[in-house]
């Protein structure tokens, strides 16, 4: 209070006009103007000038300096001022006087926080055939649908699914983003529009469904609480269409696999595909979201975190979210199916166990990458016995001389070079697992790659080259997630942007294929929010 009447110039008397409540973005947008002056201001500085007038005929000392007000200030200076402050902040500085709320009416001012704040590069002018000003489009409806904005998972069961909220020119809509037609994870993703906000009047935002052939059509937005919002349809037969039901289901067949029923020869793929129609039609009239984040990147990461698209057989392609924590990397579904639901990771890598693999015409069989990885496996349960032994041995020891470290998780014993006068057995074991002189991440070479004779790929157009592979568990389980267990699997990491995954105990592989599309508002507010993330949609599914 003191701060602001000070900057007025005109003390800390009733001059003042900032009040005690304050208003939102919406209420000071709407107040009417009040008259260019003030009574009581000018009683204030009138009083000021005659006591400077006063004491100006005094000798006893030098006259004081000049006060500068932000009053005295020509009206253009503060509209460029009052236009880089923020815009949450505009409110507060209309109630301070009345010359601030008559220059805080100015468009300059709102049409310059919407650029910068959320990114409007339309030409705001054009709202003036409207009759709808800047001011209106910042307060009620980039500021008040300013929490949907970013990046949103579905709540449609095991399936999931990515939806990123944006600001599009003077619309707010909210994108569906889906894979490409199975099995070219290569292509780029697809989009669509699932519901979009705009302001047509002054009075409010209109929330418009856009899901359906027929175009859009009313809808509604609630904030259920932080960091979870819902949409709901309140004209769903929009979404029918005049051949029923069988009509409905050839076009989403068309639209979700880009083939008809009778180019699918799986019978297991049909069924599959048949149970996504009629479970994800329960939802096309009210959705939950909830907010998901992409993962902090660090200097020393493998590759660049992010979304990838994956094969998943008969299931199609699905969306995982590349993430490390520390010694290990997960895969995390964002879509999911029946058998591992989104949010349930669907891979994890031990980044402490890098596994070399044979040439390639060893690599060919399956026997010989099975025993290299059983190796591994049997090496990583025996380190993990030794450190919960270590722990328990440790409760009743005194703490350990400096003289004779313990060797701990960041030192296994896979990344030591073999002792001599081991035996061939051992020499074998050390050479599947420890890793080459020269890494071939750092290097950028490459070693030749081919997948084993009998295991399965839904594309065979995958890399003949890689950079390095890790030990790694892959989660399965029965339908209805029921049994899952982690199984033994090999990383193989191609390039920067494209990844596989062997399945050792399905013989399948799974190639990933990096999501190159820019996502607006999805960066975590910190390495904690997103690591709570991650605990938050798995439970949902658990």
């Amino acid at each position: 209070m003191a701060v602001c009447a000070r900057l007025c110039g005109v003390g800390p008397s009733r001059g003042c006009r900032r009040r005690q409540q304050r208003r939102g973005p919406a209420e000071t947008a709407a107040a009417d103007s009040e008259p260019d002056t003030d009574p009581e201001e000018e009683r204030i500085e009138a009083g000021a000038a005659a006591l400077a007038g006063a004491g100006g005929g005094r000798g006893a000392g030098p006259s004081p300096p000049p006060r500068c007000s932000l009053l005295e200030l020509p009206p253009e200076l503060l509209v460029e001022i009052f236009a880089s402050l923020p815009g949450t902040d505009l409110p507060s500085l209309a109630q301070v006087c009345t010359k601030f709320r008559r220059i805080l009416h100015t468009d300059t001012i709102w049409r310059r926080r919407c650029r910068e704040e959320y990114g409007v590069c339309e030409n705001l002018r054009k709202l003036d055939i409207t009759g709808v000003s800047c001011r209106d489009v910042y307060a009620k409806l980039l500021h008040r649908y300013r929490h949907i904005l970013g990046l949103w998972q579905p709540d449609i069961g095991p399936y999931g699914g990515l939806l990123n909220v944006v600001v599009d020119g003077l619309f707010i809509i909210g994108w569906m983003y889906l894979p490409p037609h199975d099995p070219h994870v290569d292509d780029p993703m697809r989009f669509k529009p699932l519901f979009r906000v705009h302001l047509m009047e002054r009075k409010s935002a209109t929330v418009e469904c856009m899901y359906g052939h027929r175009g859009p059509h009313n809808g509604h937005i609630q904030i259920v609480k932080k960091d979870e919002f819902s949409t709901k349809c309140n004209q769903t037969d929009h979404h029918r269409m005049s051949g029923g039901r069988q009509e409905e289901f050839r076009t989403w067949l068309r639209e979700e696999w880009g083939r008809t029923l009778e180019d699918i020869f799986h019978e297991h793929m049909q069924e599959l595909i048949l149970m996504k129609f009629i479970y994800t039609s329960q939802y096309d009239n009210c959705l939950t979201y909830r907010r998901i984040y992409l993962p902090p990147s660090h200097p020393d990461d493998l590759i660049r975190p992010g979304l990838f698209k994956g094969t998943y057989g008969s299931h199609g392609l699905e969306i995982v979210m590349l993430s490390f924590h520390g010694k290990r990397a997960r895969g995390t579904k964002i879509t999911g199916d029946p058998n591992i639901p989104a949010g349930q990771q669907t891979v994890e890598i031990d980044l402490m166990h890098r596994i070399q693999l044979p040439d390639v015409e060893s690599l060919r069989s399956f026997n010989e990458l099975s025993r290299i990885v059983l190796e591994v496996r049997e090496q990583v349960r025996q380190e993990q016995q030794q450190r919960e032994d270590g722990a328990e041995d440790g409760e009743g020891r005194a703490p350990q001389s400096p003289r004779e470290p313990q060797r701990g998780p960041a030192q296994p014993s896979v990344e030591l070079p073999a002792e001599k006068g081991g035996g061939p057995a051992d020499g074998e074991a050390a050479a599947a697992a420890a890793p080459a002189p020269e890494q071939p991440a750092q290097s950028g070479q490459g070693q030749p790659f081919v997948l084993p004779v009998g295991v399965s790929s839904r594309n065979e157009d995958y890399p003949r080259t890689c950079r390095m592979c890790f030990y790694g568990t892959g989660l399965i389980a029965g339908h209805g997630f029921t049994s899952p267990e982690r199984t033994p699997g090999v990383f193989i990491l191609f390039d920067e942007d494209r990844f596989g995954f062997i399945w050792l105990e399905l013989k399948s592989f799974s190639l990933y294929s990096r999501v190159r599309a820019t996502f607006r508002n999805a960066e975590a507010p910190s390495p904690q929010a997103f690591e709570e993330m991650l605990k938050n949609i798995q439970s949902l599914t658990s």
